[in-house]
Formats: C-alpha cells, structure tokens, sequence
C-alpha cells in the first residue's frame, strides 16, 4: 500500500517532519511518500494561503507519476479536500476531519489547539462543514507561527500545553486536537503534560487511510464527489488531461 502526504506549504523541512510522523504510525508494508507542493506559501495561515494550497495540492497529487492507494492532506483546516475527492478514485482523508472524529471515540468534547489566532475561524468553519462542531469545546489559538513550530519547538510546546490545560479546565475539553500538520509529533509530550489523549491528525489520517483501503472503500461517485466535467482549463498548474480524466 503506498499512500501519500500532501504537505499544504512548501517547506520540505515540513514534509519531512510530516511524513516521519506518519511512517511512524503506519503498519508494516504501508509506504509513506510525503510530497510538497510546486507553487504556494512556506506557511499556511490564512484563507488566501489556504486556498492556494488547494490548487498546489491538487497539482502535485494528480501529476504524481506512480500509483498509489490513498491520499492524505496533511493541513488543518485548509481547503482543497473536495476537489481532490472529485478528481481520485482512491480514498482521500484530511487531517482536520481524522482528528476531529478520532477524538470523538475518546472523550465526551474535544478541543483542538492550533497556530495563530487568524486561523481559529478558519478551523471552525472547516470542523462545522464536516458536522464535527457539536463535540468541539473550543479551538485555541497557541500564539506561534507555523514555521515557528520547527524553529522554537520547546517555546512552541510550551505556549501548546498552556492553550491545552486551559481548554481542559475552562472548556472542560477532554481530549486535546494538534490544529496544525506542522505539530506532527509533538503528541506524546503534550499528552504526558496535559494528563488527556492528544490526537495528532498524520498519525490518525494514516490509520484511516489505511483501513479505508484494506476495506476496499473509497469516495462515492454517484453526486457530490462525482469526476470533473471534460471542459477547458486554462492558466493554472493543474494538468490539463487529469482534469478530464478524473485520475
């Protein structure tokens, strides 16, 4: 089974942390290829970069040149899920929505904690299309820039775990969502401070995507996800012959 990580920036020092995180969840014989995006912004932070994003995902995804099995697209609260979803035939999963619906199993309400306080509305409205907002206590900004996440990872821990034990105390969350792809691994510490499960959206969506696959089960094609009409794209990244092909 070969599944690939879509990293939403273009920081390759992002997608090697993502895809460590998810080569150490996946089971024996799943291959990670974690890939980043051609064009885009080193961080995604905002509905522009966000949107983006979705573009430069969809482009690198389509135009992969070998098979594979499952995609996962390893940014919170980012766009883009959909149109991957109409344009593959395998199973695609977002890390927000695996988060989030893990949680579910493991506590009554969850909170997710996340970058900066601009993204919050952005991880609202994603958790409320997908019909995960009814279990959600809050979402908490930690203050730290995603690229800060790799470049201050102790001040970055720290400023989580304080937006955690808040979310526990005042939200009465119990069980903590990392709100970034970019804190990929940063769970157990976390979860050692704050006393509740820390669900990591990678480590999740790879355990998804894979039981997705070994089911044989992928995206319905009947309505709202069915393939592309054939029309003419003009002046964006995205092949042209994927686009009608659906593949």
């Amino acid at each position: 089974m070969r599944i690939l990580v879509a990293n939403v920036n273009t920081t390759q020092s992002m997608t090697d942390s993502i895809a460590a995180q998810a080569r150490s969840i996946a089971a024996p014989g799943t291959e990670i290829v974690g890939i980043t995006p051609r064009l885009g912004a080193d961080s995604c932070e905002g509905n522009f970069e966000s949107y983006l994003a979705a573009i430069a995902v969809m482009d690198r995804v389509v135009n992969y040149p070998e098979p594979f099995d499952a995609v996962i697209q390893a940014g919170y609260g980012e766009h883009g899920r959909e149109g991957l979803q109409e344009l593959l035939d395998v199973p695609v999963v977002d890390i927000t929505e695996a988060a989030a619906s893990t949680a579910m199993f493991l506590g009554h309400k969850y909170s997710v904690v996340t970058t900066l306080d601009r993204a919050v509305p952005l991880i609202e409205d994603r958790l409320k299309l997908a019909g995960l907002d009814a279990r959600c206590a809050s979402v908490r900004a930690s203050g730290m820039a995603v690229l800060e996440l790799e470049e201050e990872q102790e001040r970055a821990v720290e400023a989580i775990i304080s937006q955690a034990l808040l979310a526990v105390r005042e939200d009465k969350a119990e069980v903590i969502v990392l709100g970034c792809g970019g804190m990929a691994g940063l769970d157990e510490q976390i979860r050692q401070r704050a006393g509740v499960p820390v669900v990591d959206g990678v480590a999740a969506a790879v355990t998804i995507a894979e039981s997705l696959v070994r089911m044989q089960l992928s995206t319905s094609k009947v309505r709202t996800y069915a393939t592309p009409r054939p029309k003419t794209v003009i002046g964006w990244p995205l092949a042209v012959d994927a686009v009608r092909a659906g593949t």
